[in-house]
């Protein structure tokens, strides 16, 4: 005897709509064999739908008991349910509910690929239920091309898929043509011998000769249960194994979605665009600002505060050498290497007693462009000098600067250095140097050195020992001041007889002295022996030094001597890179090579700005997301309406409320990547000077490879909560609801 399959035991079916209740039907009870080809009647309202919605699963009801193989359904939730619908219903529709934008093939394949069933080992199945059903020399044609005989063969076919021992099959031939019609009854009869077949129809005399068995219905209840034909005994069940669909068919149906209605892709794409490009344009917009903030800095110590600049030295406190720099320009991202970079900080006064330019050093190697006036230097003493064509002496007077010679004044002291004369032959323009920038003045290496050794001079700390006492020796302080004069021999010193009283004796002839240097690079210590002591009436005799008080207290040396404590090799340099978006790269290189570093940038003394713009921008980034997450999922959520159709049907089939939401994200992640991607690759081709964009431009010098992660994780994370909130707004109680309900 065969067991029932399904039973309704007073089973009652209510709708409830803004406070009015609604019946669908009544304590129905109704039971169901595998063998039974069951058709159910009656006039429009009268629940035989609901009534197979609810067998099916589609829907829930309120009273009563549905038994599957003796089990309760009454606790089931819709996970619940969409397990059942996967194992027992195959569904039959009377709209046919086909993915209009898949072919034959796509639309039986997929009911298998939402059961877990890889493409490959499905291949030969969905060919043969093709066949079966007299489609296949259509079996690559779009649905949406078939006629209502086809579309409905196509939907039997997918029902028979599965395999599952309940059809479910609403009205249809409603929309068939008589002969279309009479070819899937006689069709649905053949699949009832070993399985269970509930159709509804409001045309009893086309199922007539084929039922076993015939329910009519009338205002929710039953009026008449006839059986017309026994059914077989002992038939079994087939209940097919099913699975959770795989990765690799996710992708695969996802990546379909998204292509396989065009319009759809477009309009979805242009709302991604726009989101990148807002997003991306707005972000630059800021990191401008602060790029700008953090380089408007100030800095006591250095004047050349460029972004590019690093200063180095190496980690062992050794002075650089030859292959030094030979091992430093190997670095990709080195622009220029500047050995004595102490001159990039040195501000010099260039006088004479018409002209007074104030400018800072370079080595006219470094010099770049063409000559504005004048000529390039052909000795020592011939210097370039760059600046803005507005400046009064090298802009209005020029001619007259050209062929001056120049003295280099110290901006601190106002000492003129008289060992150094320049003479200015060449005059470069120079947008970039403007009224806040220093002019620059090009020299040689001779030059350099020169300006090197008094730089050293102005950074080191001399103290004196003197008879078992330090002194200082310092420039405002003549006592202990240590001064070169060429009378004098090497590993001597001349002292005043003032400090006579220091010494044994009163007499510090032939007494040693020990002048120690320090700075920031080396240490130095000079031993010299008191040969002669001076007063007012033999300075001038002895040094041929007239000014006796502007002198007194003085230690006079050797100059080679004194040239000995400063002549030393170079200990700091500096270098510019091309990117500074990879300065970070190159300082990790730099520091792996052994040498210490220092970014300008980070050394500039911020006003608060930068935090401010920081803070800001944060804020703003944060509201345009938000602002362009609530734009973007109305926008998409109106282009998605039409998918409403394509979702309800996946979960007719059995995909989870889990599957479709992630077949969604799937689609959605899809075109946001190829928006993202195609921006990127409209930057790269900007990059390559292909075509000039100035906005573009502006997210090319501003962005860092972490700001275009961070960019597309935004993106990313917005498709998935698009995705989620679409799904809590598509995916209701129920599939029925689904349905009927729009988004």
């Amino acid at each position: 005897m065969n067991k029932n399959i399904i039973k309704l035991k007073n089973v009652s079916k209510f709708y409830y709509n803004k406070g009015i209740i609604a019946t669908g039907f009544t304590r129905i009870n109704l039971e169901f064999k595998i063998g039974e080809f069951v058709a159910i009647t009656g006039e429009s309202g009268s629940g035989k739908s609901t009534l197979l919605n609810v067998i099916s699963g589609l829907d829930t009801y309120e009273e009563g008991e549905m038994y599957i193989n003796g089990k309760e359904t009454s606790h089931y939730n819709e996970k619940d349910f969409e397990n059942y619908r996967r194992q027992y219903i195959g569904n039959i529709f009377q709209n046919f509910n086909l993915v209009n934008s898949y072919t034959v093939y796509q639309n039986i394949e997929l009911v298998l690929l939402l059961n877990g069933n890889s493409k490959k080992e499905i291949k030969d199945k969905v060919l043969q239920l093709i066949k079966d059903v007299d489609l296949y020399k259509f079996r690559n044609t779009l649905v949406s091309k078939l006629s209502g005989g086809q579309k409905q063969r196509v939907a039997i076919a997918r029902a028979l898929a599965k395999d599952t021992p309940i059809i479910i099959a609403d009205e249809p031939t409603g929309n068939l043509d008589s002969t279309s019609a009479k070819e899937i009854i006689k069709l649905l009869s053949i699949i009832s011998k070993d399985k269970l077949v509930i159709i509804v129809t409001h045309n009893y005399e086309q199922v007539e000769k084929y039922v076993t068995r015939k329910i009519k219905m009338h205002d929710g209840k039953i009026l008449e249960d006839k059986t017309i034909l026994p059914t077989k005994e002992n038939l079994k069940q087939k209940i097919p194994n099913c699975s959770n669909i795989n990765l690799t068919s996710k992708l695969r149906l996802g990546i379909r979605n998204t292509f396989n209605i065009i319009p759809k892709f477009l309009l979805i794409l242009a709302v991604y665009l726009f989101i990148t490009v807002a997003l991306t344009s707005e972000y630059s917009a800021f990191k401008k600002q602060e790029f700008i903030a953090e380089t408007s800095g100030y800095n006591y110590l250095f004047q050349n505060l460029e972004d590019n600049r690093i200063i180095i030295k190496k980690q062992d406190n050794t002075p650089f050498n030859t292959n030094d720099y030979k091992n430093i320009s190997t670095i990709n991202n080195i622009d220029t290497i500047v050995e004595n970079d102490l001159l990039l900080d040195k501000t010099v006064n260039l006088v004479n007693d018409n002209f007074w330019i104030y400018a800072t050093v370079n080595n006219i190697n470094n010099l770049e462009g063409n000559i504005d006036k004048g000529r390039m230097p052909t000795n020592d003493e011939e210097v370039i000098i760059v600046g803005n064509i507005d400046d009064y002496y090298i802009g209005y007077m020029a001619d007259e600067l050209l062929n001056k010679e120049l003295s280099l004044q110290d901006i601190y002291t106002g000492e003129i250095n008289n060992d150094i004369k320049l003479k200015v032959v060449g005059i470069q323009y120079s947008d970039t140097i403007d009224y806040y920038s220093n002019n620059q003045i090009y020299v040689n290496n001779t030059i350099i050195e020169k300006l090197t050794y008094q730089i050293n001079q102005q950074y080191s700390h001399i103290n004196i020992l003197f008879q078992d006492k330090y002194y200082n020796s310092n420039y405002y302080n003549n006592f202990f001041k240590i001064s070169p004069h060429s009378k004098i021999n090497k590993g001597e010193a001349y002292i005043s007889n003032d400090l006579n009283y220091l010494c044994p004796n009163n007499n510090c002839l032939n007494q040693k002295i020990n002048i120690e240097l320090e700075n920031i690079y080396y240490k130095d210590n000079l031993n010299l022996t008191v040969s002669k002591t001076y007063n007012k009436q033999n300075l001038k005799t002895l040094l041929n030094i007239e000014d006796y008080e502007s002198n007194n207290g003085v230690i006079f040396i050797n100059p080679d001597d004194y040239n000995s404590l400063f002549n030393k090799s170079t200990y700091q340099s500096s270098i510019f890179v091309k990117d500074v978006k990879l300065i970070d790269e190159t300082v990790n290189l730099l520091n792996e090579k052994g040498y210490n570093t220092l970014k300008i940038k980070d050394t500039l003394i911020q006003d608060g700005t930068t935090q401010l713009i920081k803070i800001m921008g944060t804020v703003v980034t944060i509201a345009l997301v938000i602002v362009l997450f609530f734009i973007s999922y109305f926008v998409i959520r109106v282009i998605l309406k039409s998918r409403n159709i394509y979702f309800a049907t996946i979960r007719m089939l059995g995909a989870t409320k889990k599957i479709s939401k992630q077949l969604l994200i799937i689609e959605l992640l899809t075109v946001s990547n190829i928006a993202y991607f195609s921006f990127i690759i409209i930057i790269y081709l900007n990059y390559l000077n292909i075509f000039n964009i100035e906005f573009i431009n502006t997210i090319i010098n501003y962005l860092t490879l972490k700001d275009y992660l961070i960019l597309y994780s935004i993106l990313i994370i917005m498709s998935c909560l698009i995705s989620t909130k679409f799904s809590k707004k598509l995916f209701k109680e129920s599939t029925m609801k689904t349905i009927k309900e729009e988004v």
